[in-house]
């Protein structure tokens, strides 16, 4: 009886180790690809990024959006010239210069609304010449791979009894589906954040068209500082991988197999978490609501 009990127990054994090598194989796959391409899709430029999205979003900034933004810009500069006639007690104080000014800051403005491609893009342009400089300085082999972590996996697997490899079979069948949905998150995350920025950059000419006024002057500089937000948002994202590849690394071959592999699975979804708060993070620090 025991020895038939023994051979039930080896093929139970050999059957569920071959159920976990399989769903573990492969499993960090997907998201060493996804990270693996992080640094250079959050370095490129809205125009570099995909040129088609970018002149479809041009084009209906410069037919659709500019001439709204030029009816917001006459209608400031208009009120902001009465207000200042009102203000000099109906022109009896009222100096040559002040008008000189009024025409200077509408020159500006008009200015500024004309050019405004040119200024978005002079932000991404910075954002990406830095976070090119750190990919260089800081992002290493961000690839994680069971195999290296955990040194002869299948061996140390067989050496397991029945009932912790079976608990260990379920594990890895859940830990494929946090898999995908991790790789999930992490494509929406950075492509989400390029397709935010052709969004904001859509209609960029209207918060610009305020710059130069004193009351609804804030309604631009805001949208300029939440556009270094999306800029740099980039660097801490690297910054998020680079400390990702930094602790992969660290990862030694742990006696436990379990805790092995699921300190893998931790630190990828420590990265998604840092990945999610970049956004606010960013914001916060450039004051940008």
């Amino acid at each position: 009886m025991n020895f038939i009990w023994e051979k039930i127990t080896e093929w139970l054994k050999g059957l569920l180790v071959g159920g976990i090598m399989s769903n573990l194989t492969g499993l960090f796959d997907s998201i060493n690809g996804q990270v693996s391409e992080i640094a250079a899709t959050v370095g490129a430029t809205p125009q570099g990024w995909n040129g088609g999205v970018f002149s479809m979003v041009k084009n209906l900034s410069e037919t659709v959006v500019v001439p709204i933004a030029g009816v917001i810009l006459t209608f400031v500069m208009c009120v902001e010239l009465i207000q200042m006639v009102v203000d000099r007690n109906s022109m009896h104080d009222f100096e040559t210069f002040t008008l000189f000014k009024w025409a200077f800051k509408t020159f500006c403005s008009v200015l500024i609304v004309t050019n405004t491609w040119n200024i978005v893009m002079g932000v991404f342009e910075v954002a990406q010449s830095v976070v090119n400089r750190a990919s260089g300085l800081i992002v290493a082999d961000t690839s994680l791979n069971l195999g290296t972590v955990v040194t002869d996996m299948e061996a140390r697997l067989m050496e397991m009894e029945v009932g912790p490899l079976f608990g260990l079979w379920f594990q890895s069948m859940l830990m494929g589906m946090v898999s995908w949905a991790l790789t999930i998150c992490i494509f929406v995350i950075v492509y989400g954040r390029m397709i935010e920025i052709y969004l904001v950059t859509s209609i960029a000419p209207i918060p610009m068209a305020t710059m130069m006024n004193r009351e609804w002057g804030q309604m631009g500089q805001n949208y300029l500082r939440s556009l270094f937000a999306l800029g740099f948002q980039a660097v801490l994202i690297v910054v998020c991988v680079a400390i990702y590849a930094v602790l992969v690394r660290t990862i030694s071959a742990e006696a436990d197999v379990v805790k092995a592999i699921w300190t893998c699975m931790g630190y990828t979804v420590l990265l998604c978490f840092c990945l999610f708060k970049t956004s606010s993070l960013s914001r916060s620090v450039f004051n940008a609501h």
